[in-house]
């Protein structure tokens, strides 16, 4: 397996042999043959004569070869099929790079350092700078942030391919917290877990996200754009707290409500949107397809040039290119395609899907059978003579346009600048092969523009014309409907595994939907049983735990009373003898000068509390239980002796 080293050197001998300036696209075609560079040589160029000599093996290989001071490019034309490139390799190449800079922001409780080096340092050179300005040793620091998850101090930041600039934060568990309440909470705050409900305004749909306290706001925007293709520069946000002023900020310090907070976003709206929506009031659904790509120019560089001359066949003459070189989002590339293509050709056009070409699958391919389309895919080259002609007369011809929109989904991209060539090269290359991909790639200037016509299978896509330029209106009509034949054909076999499938599904889902029926019939009866069992059980604990009380409560009373004075006792002495509800009697001497609620608490331990039970005279019939119960029974004229009898209260 190639080092790092080696591989930077195999790409760059790769890119001055076969002139692609596209990194990711060298990149790409590099590892489908496993960093062989002889082997992607051979695979970009047609192999004839040329005798090429790896550096890398030794060995003595077929090949083409190219010359120190010739290299080929996009407009360079296509050798001739009797002589090949007969020019020697050059020596291996050691490219000067220069340095690129990279800006970090680090967060450590209430501060932020800056850090600025090479991409050529370690995460450890910034845990040593951090070190100096923190004053927190190495060994007690936890640098968190990257995206790659955590890395080894001696990971260096050019293998992370990183951008300019990056937040990132350092968590010491080790080390005890500042002796400021605020920052205690804060710190705890990090270590939280925060559920942000986000409203994506244009689709109406609601995202429930978990995020740390330590997670910054740049990470949750970065977050919402994989959800929702729309780029963190295009993002317009409502329901963040005012406190929340900078994106490297900690969810924790930005005031969200914990533990969860509603969030909405939206896309900003670009002057090339503004425009075409005033144009068609009546969008395509097709067209609210977002991209895939990363954050990308603002729209306002896709204007239209309104002074622009039609049906000049120089693009050096025209002022607005039909899509931004370097495009990163191929959504807002694409309005501006149409925009511009609408000023030149007028409205009377094909309704271009508004997305990146992932995105035109998933609505041509992979919905119900019966909706699937047929995708085309038209490639644009303003440097084509056939280009003015092609656009003007066939494909804005009524009956295409109707063709089109009727079967098939229709993406563009232009082909003019070299970035944006090498970049549909790529996509090719993923979605269709190397095969295709290289097809386009001869294809000449001239021979554009090209009509790509795509039918989605289950396991891959395939390619079933590729329509040049150079054509009538009825000739690319047979060939849309040929293609038609084809694929309708496939289409009826799908549809027909499709409802065999969902009948099957059908059967299945109502033999499931019984079976829970009746588990959920047994589960309520079984749950209604055990819930009269579980609510006797509990009357019966309560009923035990108040019998048992009140015996405490006796017997605590019975401990509590005075002893019983004798009958040869020379104190005064009543006796009382009281009567219960069922006609039983009990009889017990008090002194004289005892408390009336000693007599109440005696009834008690017999089991007759005075809360229940009213305690009642004779001679005159009186209520007991009225009088003060701190006064004696001398008091109360319950002496010598009384008879009282207990009655239940009402």
């Amino acid at each position: 397996m190639a080092s790092n080293m080696d591989r930077e050197m195999i790409l760059a001998d790769f890119q001055a042999c076969t002139g692609i300036e596209n990194i990711d696209e060298a990149i790409t075609l590099l590892e489908q043959n496993n960093w062989d560079l002889v082997a992607a040589i051979n695979g970009v160029i047609p192999q004839e004569n040329g005798i090429l000599q790896s550096e890398y093996g030794g060995e003595t290989l077929q090949g083409p070869a190219y010359g120190p001071t010739s290299h080929p490019t996009a407009s360079s034309s296509t050798p001739s099929s009797s002589s090949a490139f007969r020019h020697v390799v050059p020596s291996r190449q050691i490219v000067e790079r220069q340095p690129r800079m990279l800006d970090f922001r680090v967060e450590y409780r209430d501060r932020n350092v800056d850090v600025v080096l090479e991409d050529s340092c370690t995460v450890g050179e910034i845990k040593h700078i951090l070190e100096n300005e923190l004053q927190i040793p190495v060994s007690k620091m936890l640098l968190k942030g990257w995206k790659t998850g955590d890395l080894d101090d001696s990971t260096v930041l050019k293998t992370l391919h990183l951008p300019k600039n990056n937040s990132l934060y350092v968590l010491t568990p080790d080390l005890p917290p500042p002796s400021s309440s605020n920052s205690g909470a804060l710190q705890e705050s990090l270590n939280q877990n925060f559920m942000l409900i986000i409203t994506h305004r244009e689709v109406q749909r609601e995202y429930n996200l978990n995020f740390s306290g330590s997670s910054t706001i740049q990470e949750v925007k970065r977050n919402v754009y994989d959800l929702t293709s729309i780029p963190v520069r295009h993002q317009l946000w409502e329901g963040w707290p005012p406190s929340a002023t900078d994106d490297s900020m900690t969810i924790a310090a930005s005031g969200l409500t914990y533990p969860c907070h509603r969030l909405t976003v939206g896309r900003r709206s670009s002057p090339a949107q503004t425009r075409e929506q005033s144009e068609e009031q009546c969008t395509d659904v097709h067209m609210v397809s977002d991209s895939d790509g990363d954050d990308f120019e603002d729209a306002t560089e896709f204007g239209v040039d309104d002074g622009e001359m039609f049906g000049m066949a120089s693009s050096a003459l025209r002022k607005s290119p039909m899509m931004p070189e370097n495009a990163e989002n191929e959504g807002d590339a694409l309005l501006q395609f149409t925009a511009e293509f609408s000023s030149r050709y007028g409205d009377c056009h094909p309704v271009y899907f508004i997305g990146s070409l992932e995105a035109a699958f998933q609505e041509a391919f992979y919905g119900k059978a019966r909706d699937r389309k047929l995708l085309a895919i038209y490639l644009h080259h303003d440097e084509s003579v056939l280009t003015n002609v092609f656009c003007s007369q066939m494909l804005c011809a009524e009956s295409i346009v109707s063709y089109l929109s009727q079967n098939f989904i229709t993406w563009a991209w232009d082909m003019t600048k070299e970035a944006n060539r090498a970049r549909f090269l790529t996509m090719c290359t993923r979605h269709f092969g190397s095969v295709v991909a290289q097809t386009i790639r001869t294809q000449k200037t001239d021979q554009f523009p090209l009509f790509l016509i795509i039918m989605g299978k289950r396991s891959s896509n395939e390619v079933l014309n590729v329509i040049q330029g150079n054509t009538t209106v009825d000739e690319l009509m047979m060939r849309l409907m040929a293609a038609m034949e084809i694929f309708s054909a496939q289409q009826q076999e799908d549809i027909k595994d499709e409802d065999e499938r969902e009948a099957r599904e059908n059967v299945k889902r109502e033999q499931d939907e019984a079976y829970r029926i009746s588990l959920e019939a047994d589960r309520a009866k079984r749950e209604a049983q055990e819930r009269e069992q579980a609510e006797q059980f509990r009357l019966e604990q309560i009923r035990k735990e108040q019998e048992e009380e009140r015996e405490a409560i006796r017997l605590s009373l019975e401990q509590s009373l005075p002893p019983e004075p004798k009958k040869e006792s020379t104190e005064s002495v009543s006796k009382l003898r009281i009567r219960t509800p069922s006609g039983e009697f009990f009889e017990r001497r008090f002194l004289a000068s005892s408390k009336l609620q000693v007599v109440f608490d005696f009834v008690a331990s017999k089991g007759y509390p005075w809360e229940e039970f009213k305690l009642l005279g004779t001679f005159p019939r009186r209520d007991v239980t009225q009088l003060d119960p701190n006064k004696s029974l001398l008091e109360v004229k319950l002496y010598p002796q009384e008879t009282l009898f207990l009655e239940a209260k009402e």
